[in-house]
């Protein structure tokens, strides 16, 4: 791992996640999710979402869904963010094992619409898509 920099997965809509390293200075975490930073804590081991904080208030792309264990929808979250280990104090980086789990839990691109009070999550290919636009 480089000095200043910790392993994360990547996320932003439209594409397909991936398996970076971030700096963690705060002025690059936030370029990352291109505002301000807040932190969620969906699952039960030791890692984050990191987002930005006022992603759907701004409008922002949604992204991603993110599934309680019982298989509904928690949260949907608007614009670019990553996965990261949570330290005690700061970010810390994701073992091979997390960066495995999370890289394929959210690796596809999401199209996510509502209707009638109710959420709808499609996976889609956007390379296929672009193919088909020609």
């Amino acid at each position: 791992m480089t000095e200043g920099k910790i392993r994360v997965i990547y996320v932003e809509p439209g594409m397909y996640a991936r398996d970076t390293e971030i700096d963690t200075d705060l002025r690059d975490l936030q370029n990352a999710v291109m505002g301000q930073i807040e932190v969620f804590y969906p699952f039960d081991e030791p890692v984050c979402i990191v987002c930005n904080e006022e992603g759907k208030i701004n409008g922002m792309p949604l992204n991603r869904a993110v599934f309680g264990d019982d298989g509904k929808i928690t949260d949907v979250i608007a614009g670019p963010f990553f996965i990261c280990g949570a330290g005690e104090e700061d970010f810390i980086s994701l073992t091979d094992e997390q960066a495995d789990k999370y890289l394929e839990m959210f690796r596809r691109p999401e199209r996510i619409q509502f209707f009638g009070g109710n959420t709808v999550v499609t996976l889609y290919d956007p390379v296929r898509e672009q193919s088909y636009e020609r």
